[in-house]
């Protein structure tokens, strides 16, 4: 009895390990409208000379899932897309991107490497109810960011910068994404206005580099930490940004923003604000007294707008300190002295205001890794003070005394 019985368990076990080997190879083998998928977009792409992306794309192979290069897969659907290597010696891919690619219905992620793909973005591409991340950066797609986008109900992170896209953005990016938290569109060619609110809890936001107009939204999410929306066309005042305790780093520059700047704006935990070259006005605000100091790696840039009024000590200690091309006057205070005496302070621009003093201690001398620069202001620069940037200051130390009476007595200077 023991010797059939042994038979018994040793057939049983081959049985077993037979089912298992043959329903792994079932798990293994990639769905077959996945793979047509998977065929159209070769079809569609091809790698530039110098690129070899597609080299294992071999529609003979027995398992594409693990010999193509650039997919995951998951009980035989793709959930991964990444075309492209991203290496710095890959030219990356040429072509267009095709309908097809939302015949992929299980995927999660889409990513495009740079390289020369044109042509608009697949409007197809909001049936993706799975996708968590769309990056499909820095090539020459054109035309509108499609609309059906707003319908991605699980998108975490969506990155179209670097392209040729046009239109506005649509709205429903800012209101229907409730999972978004990064969307970055900076470098494009794109148009309109912002909506009036963004309800999406979004943490990184890049609208840099387009032809944007109009204001800030009035309201946008406490959750934000990081916004650009340098070097558009948008005005108006900073109205909305308050409340944005989390802000690390903000950008403006290079818009038409006028009035004055809000106060929360300078606090240590914002250690990059960039505001410079746009039309703000009133004076560098002094908000409520804190134990917190700006600290290394700090940036503050607010230069080439129309601030008035004395320098409080509340940017001391920031590491590089832009304040040039403004109507700043009266004395600099001792804070800003020391620091940039005690090398915390590495850049201290203050040129091209209507300052009266910068206060010096005898016998010191500046760091070798600071610069400050004191040129065309109602002063003349103390000796041995260099630092200023080339050209910025002509051949003129100070501002010629009839625009400093001029100035001081409210006239206004050509």
């Amino acid at each position: 009895m023991a010797k059939p019985r042994a038979l018994f368990l040793f057939l049983l076990f081959l049985l077993v390990n037979a089912c298992r080997h043959s329903h792994q190879q079932d798990q293994n083998k990639i769905s077959s409208g996945d793979l047509a998928a998977l065929a159209a977009v070769k079809e569609s792409l091809t790698d530039i000379p110098g690129s070899d992306f597609f080299t294992t794309w071999d529609f003979t192979a027995p398992d594409p899932c693990s010999t193509f290069t650039g997919i995951t897969c998951s009980v035989s659907r793709v959930t991964t897309l990444t075309l492209g290597t991203g290496l710095s010696n890959s030219r990356g891919l040429a072509g267009f991107l095709c309908p097809s690619v939302s015949n992929l219905t299980e995927l999660t992620q889409l990513v495009l490497y740079p390289g020369l793909v044109t042509g608009p973005i697949p409007p197809q591409l909001g049936l993706l109810r799975n996708l968590r991340v769309l990056s499909l950066t820095n090539n020459r797609l054109k035309g509108p960011i499609p609309s059906s986008l707003s319908s991605l109900p699980s998108l975490h992170t969506l990155d179209l910068s670097y392209n040729q896209l046009t239109g506005t953005v649509p709205s429903g990016l800012f209101t229907e994404l409730a999972q978004l938290k990064v969307m970055i569109l900076a470098s494009n060619q794109l148009s309109g206005e912002l909506p009036r609110i963004v309800s999406a809890e979004i943490l990184h936001l890049d609208l840099k580099d387009n032809s944007l107009t109009g204001t800030l939204p009035l309201r946008l999410p406490s959750t934000i930490r990081y916004l650009s929306a340098s070097n558009n066309m948008m005005w108006g005042p900073l109205n909305g940004l308050q409340s944005l305790l989390e802000l690390e780093f903000l950008d403006l520059s290079m818009n038409k923003f006028s009035g004055p700047i809000p106060s929360p704006l300078f606090r240590p935990a914002l250690y990059s604000l960039f505001l410079q070259r746009n039309n703000l006005s009133g004076g560098v605000p002094s908000p409520l007294p804190s134990s917190l100091m700006y600290g290394a790696g700090s940036i503050v840039d607010l230069s080439h707008n129309f601030l008035t009024g004395e320098l409080p000590p509340v940017l001391a200690a920031v590491e590089a300190l832009f304040l040039n091309s403004n109507r700043l006057t009266g004395r600099v205070p001792e804070e800003y002295a020391k620091n940039v005496y005690g090398g915390s302070t590495k850049t201290l621009y203050l040129q091209h205001n209507y300052i009266t003093g910068f206060p010096l201690e005898a016998g010191l001398r500046l760091p070798d890794t600071v610069s400050l620069c004191l040129t065309y202001n109602c002063m003349v620069p103390p000796v041995g003070v260099t630092g200023c940037p080339a050209a910025s200051d002509g051949q003129q130390l100070s501002r010629p005394e009839s625009q400093c009476l001029a100035f001081s007595h409210g006239r206004s200077i050509p």
